[in-house]
C-alpha cells in the first residue's frame, strides 16, 4: 500500500514527538511541518532531514494535499482546524481535546462519519502498557471504586508562558482532567451522572474569569467516585503533585515510584516505576491474609515511545479500517464531564448529566 500522506500541524512538544513517530515509520510519509513560528518548524525540519515547512495552516493543506493531519496546536485551534482537514477528505489525528465544547465535539464525530474519514483522539494513556495494566487490576477490585488522580504542574519561564496561553480557552481541569477522566471511565465500565468542581485563581497574570487550579468530583452509576486535581504555575506545590490510586471493596492499587523530578517536565507526567497492589481480605485473626504485590512496569516506553504508539494506533486505524464509533464517543464523553466541571466551578452547582 502507499504511503499515508501526513500534514503536522504545531511544531511544540507534542507535535515534535507526533512528528519524529511518522519520520521513523514506513506507513507514514510527512508532506509538511506547520507553525506559526518559524523557529520552531525549521528547527523540527533540520532534525528531521528537511521537510517542506508552512506558516498558514490552510494554504498547507491546500499545497500539500496530504491523506492525513496531524493536529497538535492550542485547543481553541482544534475544531476548525478539523473540520478543514475533514472537508479535505483526510484523516485526522488530534490532541486532546477534540474541541472547546460537547456540541462541536459532536459535530465534528458526525462529519468523520460523513466522510467516512478515521479521527483519532490524543488520549496517550490508553496506549500506555502500564496504564493498561492499571485500568485491568482496577477491575479486579470490586464495586464501587473510589478514583483518587492529580497532576499539579509548577512551571515557569517557557512552560509558564504555555500554561497561560492554553488558560486563554481552558482551565487545567479541563485541559488535562480529559485523560483522567477517561481512565476512571475505563476502570468503572460505568455512565457518570453528575460533576461537582471547585477552583481558585492564584494569579494576576491569568484572566480575570479564568482559575488555574481546580478539583473535580464525579459521581457514576454504579455508586463509584472519582476526583481529580490539577493546579499550574510557579506557585505550585510540588509536594504529592502525582497521585495515582484507586480503592475498591477488595484493596487498592497505586502507582508507585512515580516521578521524582519536576512537575512540568512532560517526560514525567506518564512515568510508572511500578504498582502497587494492596489486598485488602483479613484473616481470622484480623491480620492482612496476604501481602503487598509490586508490578514492575520500569521498562515502560518514554514519551517519544507513547507517541509512535498512537502513531501505530491511527495507522491501523486507516489501513486496517477500524471501527472508532466507541474511541470517538469516549472522547466525547470524557469532555463532557470536564467541561461540566467547569460550569460547576462558576455556578457554584453540581452538574447533573
Amino acid at each position: 500500500m502507499d504511503k499515508i500522506r501526513v500534514l503536522v500541524v504545531g511544531c511544540g512538544n507534542m507535535g515534535t514527538s507526533h512528528a519524529r513517530a511518522y519520520h521513523q515509520m514506513e506507513g507514514f510519509e510527512i508532506v509538511g511541518l506547520v507553525s506559526r513560528k518559524p523557529e520552531s518548524r525549521e528547527k523540527l525540519s533540520r532534525e528531521l532531514g528537511g521537510y517542506p515547512t508552512f506558516g498558514d495552516y490552510e494554504s498547507a493543506l491546500k499545497e500539500s494535499n496530504p491523506d492525513a493531519v496531524s493536529i497538535n496546536t492550542y485547543p481553541d485551534t482544534h475544531a476548525d482546524y478539523i473540520r478543514k482537514a475533514l472537508n479535505a477528505d483526510a484523516h485526522v489525528f488530534v490532541e486532546k481535546p477534540l474541541a472547546l465544547t460537547v456540541e462541536d465535539a459532536q459535530s465534528l464525530v458526525d462529519l468523520a462519519n460523513e466522510k467516512g474519514r478515521k479521527m483519532v483522539v490524543g488520549y496517550i494513556l490508553r496506549v500506555h502498557p502500564a496504564w493498561a495494566k492499571f485500568v485491568e487490576v482496577s477491575r479486579t477490585l470490586g464495586k464501587p471504586l473510589v478514583m483518587r488522580m492529580n497532576l499539579n504542574q509548577q512551571s515557569s519561564g517557557d512552560m509558564w508562558y504555555t500554561h497561560k496561553q492554553l488558560m486563554n480557552s481552558m482551565s487545567p481541569i479541563v485541559d488535562c482532567g480529559v485523560h483522567y477522566v477517561d481512565v476512571m471511565c475505563l476502570m468503572t465500565q460505568s455512565v457518570p451522572v453528575s460533576v461537582s468542581a471547585i477552583g481558585a485563581r492564584l494569579s494576576d497574570e491569568i484572566d480575570s474569569e479564568m482559575y488555574n487550579y481546580g478539583q473535580l468530583q464525579v459521581r457514576f452509576e454504579d455508586g463509584s467516585v472519582g476526583w481529580y486535581e490539577a493546579g499550574w504555575g510557579p506557585m505550585m506545590s510540588e509536594t504529592a503533585f502525582f497521585v495515582k490510586d484507586v480503592i475498591g471493596p477488595k484493596g487498592s492499587v497505586s502507582i508507585s515510584d512515580d516521578a521524582k523530578g519536576d512537575s512540568d517536565n512532560v517526560d514525567d507526567h506518564s512515568k510508572t516505576g511500578a504498582l502497587k497492589l494492596h489486598h485488602g481480605a483479613i484473616d481470622e485473626n484480623g491480620n492482612f491474609a496476604k501481602s503487598d504485590e509490586f508490578i514492575d512496569t520500569s521498562d515502560e516506553p518514554d514519551h517519544d515511545g507513547l507517541c509512535l504508539l498512537e502513531q501505530e494506533y491511527f495507522l491501523e486505524a486507516i489501513t486496517e479500517d477500524l471501527n472508532l464509533s466507541e474511541h470517538m464517543r469516549d472522547a466525547v464523553n470524557s469532555l463532557r464531564i470536564v467541561l461540566a466541571a467547569d460550569e460547576s466551578f462558576r455556578t457554584g452547582k453540581t452538574v447533573e448529566l
